[in-house]
């Protein structure tokens, strides 16, 4: 039976973290080409710009042996040109896996319903659940461990806030949100983050002081402002995220080994100061990283 990634919600702890322990095992293997996916196809559905996403796939797909097609807006938008019955029938008949990044949710959940071929969620409006392993994984490799660390998110409860406190969920780790009135994160998703995470010992913490969840956080982990799609907002957001920026002030009350992360593209000055984004306590560049691999780790257990 086939297998798709649309949220990590929908899978275990002990398969999420089988998947960093892989994602890491093709770390040490970095630029080794290999046969695992020789005479498979995957088609990359893009409806939005990508620079990670997209080259770490294609890039994983090959160095998998596999080959990659991608597709973008031009070539098919979906319930518009085509209905997403169709594109997925279709490009099951052509080939083995579909990666989508897609504006609305209910698109990436039509394609998996309507698919004979696995599909991976590589963004939507609620989850980027491939983001989210890489952040795991690049977690792990800081700290050597989850259990007893925290995380503060500082900013907008978006896609990425979803995923991430979904994957801190599974494994264990204390998650601290802080942001503004009417950028919480979904409520649904929160439930079923909150009852993962009592069943791994861990909490997850809702609030509005960007000082409360950052005071002797592990992890300090910001987004854009403004995302793909809300140009036209950008003026409101920046009034309404004043005092949500992560700079020199407002990391000295965390751990004094912190890590900062952020998924980028970043917005240095507005999110986050240059001074610490390009500082010694940042990883940005290590989690970017990590997508290739996290990635390769997904595509080797829905294919395989």
């Amino acid at each position: 039976m086939k297998r798709d990634l649309i949220t990590l919600l929908d899978y275990s702890s002990d398969e999420v973290l089988d998947l960093i322990d892989s994602a890491d095992r093709l770390k040490k293997q970095k630029g080794k080409m290999r046969t695992d996916l020789k005479g498979k196809s995957v088609a990359l559905i893009f409806q939005k710009p990508s620079n990670r996403t997209r080259v770490s796939f294609a890039v994983g797909v090959s160095e998998l042996g596999g080959y990659c097609l991608y597709l973008g807006p031009d070539e098919i938008s979906l319930g518009k040109r085509e209905t997403t019955h169709d594109v997925a029938k279709t490009l099951s008949r052509y080939v083995h896996c579909i990666v989508a990044r897609v504006f609305d949710n209910k698109d990436i959940v039509e394609l998996a319903q309507h698919a004979d071929v696995p599909v991976i969620n590589a963004l939507c409006d609620l989850y980027h659940p491939c983001q989210a392993l890489a952040d795991i994984q690049t977690i792990r490799e800081q700290f050597g461990k989850f259990k007893g660390l925290t995380l503060a998110y500082v900013g907008d409860g978006n896609n990425v806030f979803h995923s991430l406190m979904n994957a801190c969920a599974k494994v264990g780790i204390n998650v601290r949100f802080a942001g503004p009135k009417g950028y919480d994160p979904n409520p649904g998703i929160v439930k079923r983050a909150m009852e993962a995470a009592k069943k791994n010992h861990c909490t997850i913490e809702l609030g509005r002081d960007p000082k409360a969840a950052v005071k002797g956080a592990d992890v300090i982990y910001s987004d854009v402002w403004v995302s793909m799609g809300q140009e036209k907002e950008t003026a409101r957001r920046i009034k309404e995220f004043k005092g949500y920026q992560i700079n020199e002030g407002l990391v000295k009350l965390a751990h004094k080994d912190y890590i900062f992360m952020h998924c980028l593209p970043a917005h240095r000055e507005l999110e986050v100061t240059a001074d610490i984004i390009d500082g010694k306590h940042s990883v940005i560049f290590d989690q970017a990283e990590n997508r290739l691999h996290a990635q390769k780790a997904v595509l080797l257990k829905l294919l395989k």
